[in-house]
């Protein structure tokens, strides 16, 4: 994991002047749950909206906290979490660019579900809960992408749940591998860096990152992966894959 690296700057929106910093009606422009609204929605939005900086390992939310915001990521890398009693610790999701989190609290007003952590250096535009109900109000067809943000969101759950249940430590962990690349290189490249630690890869799984660190040779050792500090190349998908189905 890397320190932070200074200002992050936002994917770059056709309504922003060449040269001019991005606004944040302009960063919420990008995201998957406020793409396509209007233009005045999206500027009265922005307008109330602010951007803040995340360091890698800096904690974004705790579980329980009150959840009064939503937030969108513009760059960087987030993970959520939740953590036992005795401080071990399980990865739920992740969430990058375009991506949006915290969203459940604003519907139930409920306390959060999760902690949320920067995993690297990110950038993140903060929705309050009144400016976004009210949005709401105003168009009804956000509803339509919120619930198909929070299907995503149970969709990963459960499939996480499913694997945890049915698939043994290895295909878990090669079902990851898999995941990984898709998230990284949009499905079109085997061979990613991988923003996360063996440390954290365990937490994804459910395991040790002693246990995690003997999967990843062993894969090697098979030649399924090239593996060299957070520097992953698959050189055999089809193994991986069958794998992740046993």
């Amino acid at each position: 994991m890397q320190f932070a690296r200074g200002p992050v700057v936002a994917p770059p929106d056709p309504t922003t002047p060449r040269g001019a910093a991005p606004t944040t009606a302009a960063v919420l422009r990008t995201t998957r749950l406020f793409a396509g609204l209007d233009d005045a929605a999206i500027d009265e939005l922005g307008r109330q909206a602010r951007l803040r900086a995340f360091r890698r390992g800096e904690t974004v939310f705790l579980a329980g906290e009150p959840g009064d915001c939503l937030y969108a990521v513009v760059s960087g890398l987030v993970k959520l979490f939740v953590t036992s009693a005795r401080g071990d610790e399980l990865v739920l999701a992740t969430a990058g660019p375009g991506d949006a989190f915290g969203e459940l609290s604003l519907i139930d007003e409920g306390g959060r579900s999760a902690s949320a952590e920067a995993v690297e250096s990110s950038s993140l535009v903060v929705v309050d809960r009144t400016s976004f109900i009210d949005l709401i109000h105003q168009r009804p067809e956000l509803v339509e992408r919120l619930l198909v943000t929070l299907g995503g969101l149970v969709r990963r759950i459960t499939d996480q749940a499913g694997d945890l249940v049915f698939l043994d430590l290895h295909g878990r962990v090669a079902k990851l591998l898999l995941h990984l690349v898709a998230d990284q290189a949009g499905g079109a490249r085997t061979d990613v860096d991988i923003p996360f630690s063996q440390s954290d890869l365990a937490r994804m799984v459910g395991a040790s990152r002693q246990t995690v660190n003997q999967i990843l040779r062993s894969f090697q050792a098979a030649g399924y992966i090239d593996l060299k500090g957070r520097s992953l190349k698959i050189l055999r998908v089809d193994s991986l894959q069958q794998r992740a189905a046993d």
